[in-house]
């Protein structure tokens, strides 16, 4: 009897001992366990890098994007050789042409004024499926355990628009290289120019993806949402100036113009990549434009995700 009291003693007591060390390894785990990251910047960061992952993981969607501008420099750019109407003109010297060209276009030839309007093109184009994104992810449901973690919905919505403008920024710049290969004048390129260029085009891809994002908060229909990028892409680029000069436009589609803030942005880089000397604005005007259309639709969307994001 005594002798079972014992076992049953060493029993209790090694179990005991190893409850005791189970628990100790359950502390030692809980204490290596990362921490819960709570900063804003994370999870903004998090959320961009996840629809820039599912970017540059599908080549294709690349590819198709930069067809459409391509298409529109390598056939209509050298087509639409203004060049052959001018010197068509009995007894016009070359000069006369070229000072024709810098008085219509502000540049030496036409393909070089339509690839800076080109830039303007995928930016837009490219904007305009930011609000696609916010669409998918309440189809698909992602939007509602984003909205279940700790970031805030103004982090939503501002990775959305950073993805985006990343993407626009990235797809522009292939689409410059392209222009520099097929002709477009190089004069004034310089680090400067470029770093100033795409700053502009910078601002203009924050507004335009804030207003396409904005517009697709309370949507779920894909369909509705092509139909607001249909109704709003091609009033925007051709009521622009970024196919042809303001100055041959009638009076009052010149007025639309200059009420369109991608024209200021066309402005500013045919200024600065071309040094063109047909000018919608000041250069510090463009810039200021720009500026407060970024801040502006920047500041509705982050609003607008307060009130109309919702589970």
């Amino acid at each position: 009897m005594v002798e079972e009291k014992v076992v049953n003693a060493v029993i209790t007591t090694q179990e005991e001992i190893q409850q005791i060390e189970e628990s100790k390894e359950r502390e030692r785990t809980f204490r290596a366990a990362p921490k819960l990251n709570k900063s804003p910047l994370h999870g903004l960061w998090a959320l961009t890098n996840r629809d820039l992952i599912k970017w540059y993981k599908n080549p294709i969607q690349l590819l198709i994007s930069l067809i459409q501008p391509v298409i529109w420099l390598g056939i209509f750019g050298k087509a639409l050789n203004f060049g052959s109407f001018i010197s068509s003109q009995p007894g016009i010297t070359s000069a006369q042409i070229t000072q024709d060209y810098l008085r219509i276009f502000g540049t030496t030839s036409y393909f070089s004024f339509l690839s800076t309007g080109m830039l303007a093109f995928i930016i837009l184009f490219t904007s305009a499926f930011a609000g696609m994104s916010v669409v998918w992810d309440k189809r698909f449901g992602f939007m509602n355990k984003a909205l279940s973690t700790p970031v805030g919905r103004s982090s939503i919505v501002t990775g959305k628009v950073l993805q985006s403008v990343i993407r626009s920024l990235i797809q522009a710049a292939i689409v410059l290289v392209i222009a520099v290969a097929l002709g477009m004048d190089t004069s004034h390129l310089g680090v400067l120019s470029i770093a100033g260029s795409f700053t502009i085009l910078f601002l203009m891809s924050f507004g335009l993806s804030s207003l396409f994002v904005m517009l697709a908060l309370r949507s779920s229909d894909w369909q509705t949402q092509m139909a607001i990028i249909n109704l709003l892409n091609l009033p925007l680029i051709f009521a622009s100036n970024a196919m042809l000069p303001v100055t041959i436009m009638p009076g009052w589609l010149q007025t639309v113009v200059k009420l369109n803030p991608v024209s200021y942005a066309n402005d500013a880089t045919r200024q600065l990549l071309l040094g063109s000397t047909v000018r919608l604005a000041p250069l510090w005007m463009d810039f200021g434009i720009l500026v407060a259309f970024a801040v502006l639709l920047s500041s509705l969307g982050i609003v607008l995700s307060w009130r109309l994001l919702t589970k």
